[in-house]
Formats: structure tokens, C-alpha cells, sequence
């Protein structure tokens, strides 16, 4: 983001809506657009905001899988094995009649 080029008044914006447009899919940087000087409102086009969203997800991933590591080095859970068969168990059990 470059904050000299990348920050304007909404009205502005509502002005010259199509070049803003353009401006956004070429650059891919969102837009800060203010209300009476204070920053109100983040714009960007929809292949930026999609690729910010799956950025997003794969950092929650990550952070799923250290959190697991972790329990594992503390000595939490379960073996695979252990857990497998306590739910092949269970199915077991939900079928018979």
C-alpha cells in the first residue's frame, strides 16, 4: 500500500468511480477511503480480497498444525491407532440392532 497514492476522500471516490476501479485491478492494493479526514473504509477488488481470504485460511492452517505439534511435545492425546479403534467401536455399536 502506498499511502500517498492509496488513500482518498470517499467523495472522490464516488466522483471517479470507474478510474478508481481500474486503479484497484491493476495494482491490486486496496484503497483507504476517509470521511472527514479519518480513515472509514477499505476497498479492493474481488481477485485481491479473494486471494487476502485464502491467505487468511492457509495461516489458520498453520496455526492449527503448530498448536497440534505442541500438544504433541507436551505429551497431550492420543495415539492414531488408539483413537481409531475406539471409533471403529463405537460405529460397531451404533449398528447393531
Amino acid at each position: 500500500m502506498d499511502l500517498t497514492r492509496d488513500i482518498h476522500p470517499l467523495t472522490d471516490f464516488k466522483r471517479h468511480t470507474p478510474e478508481f476501479l481500474r486503479q484497484l485491478k491493476e495494482s491490486g492494493h486496496p484503497l483507504v477511503l476517509t470521511v472527514n479526514g479519518k480513515a472509514e473504509i477499505v476497498v479492493q477488488d474481488a481477485k485481491s480480497y479473494q486471494r487476502l481470504l485464502d491467505l487468511a485460511e492457509r495461516l489458520e492452517t498453520i496455526d492449527a498444525v503448530k498448536e497440534g505439534l505442541a500438544s504433541i511435545d507436551k505429551g497431550e492425546g492420543k495415539p492414531m491407532d488408539e483413537v481409531f479403534d475406539a471409533l471403529e467401536k463405537k460405529l460397531r455399536a451404533k449398528t447393531r440392532p
